[in-house]
């Protein structure tokens, strides 16, 4: 496992699929020059998603081939797909930035937590059940994925309480500009990190 070193750190977004995780997590990133780590998957490209932009889309044989040689960080099975983060890709990231953020599901983020412990904050980003439909409607999701998604919702939502901050996505630049604060001042702050 990958030792983090001095200021490095993993900012990790989590939350309902179709909260503005992904939106919130970028528009954050541009403010304090974050580099991302994509996820591999082995489900398909939903059709405004982009390879090598949205996730590494791959099949399952190699996920498997990949997860044999101990490649990924942490990796989970969600509704049978499979999602992996690859260790070098952090380690990769962290040659030239302190920082990194992630999107990832609650199970993937606990992983990440146990592992970093304090080097891990974890931001829950949510919407309330409405909304979340009517976001993956508007972006086109078709009915069998959003039936998958929110049968995880009510699971999702406990998980905010144990995140250290949790932002309701009513407005996407507002909520990105009360994030920003937060990261301005956990990257401001002097504090000696003590591991788990």
């Amino acid at each position: 496992m990958y030792e983090i070193k001095d200021q490095e750190k993993l900012f990790i977004y989590t939350g309902p699929d179709g909260s503005g995780r992904k939106t919130i997590a970028k528009m954050v990133a541009t403010m304090f020059d974050m580099e991302t780590v994509l996820s591999y998957t082995t489900r398909l490209p939903r059709h405004y998603e982009q390879n090598g932009e949205d996730y590494h889309f791959i099949d399952e044989l190699l996920f498997k081939k990949m997860e044999a040689n101990h490649e990924f960080l942490e990796s989970v099975e969600i509704d049978g797909f499979c999602y992996g983060i690859r260790e070098e890709d952090i380690i990769k990231i962290f040659e030239s930035n302190s920082y990194v953020y992630l999107t990832l599901n609650p199970e993937g983020t606990e992983k990440l937590k146990k592992m970093y412990g304090n080097r891990v904050i974890r931001f829950f980003i949510f919407a309330d059940r409405d909304t979340v439909i009517s976001r993956q409607k508007a972006r086109q999701d078709n009915e069998e994925d959003i039936n998958r998604h929110m049968a995880h919702y009510t699971e999702i939502m406990g998980y905010k309480t144990k995140c250290e901050y949790a932002f309701e996505n009513y407005d996407s630049p507002q909520v990105s500009f009360q994030v920003s604060e937060v990261v301005e001042g956990i990257l401001d702050r002097d504090i000696i990190i003590t591991d788990y």
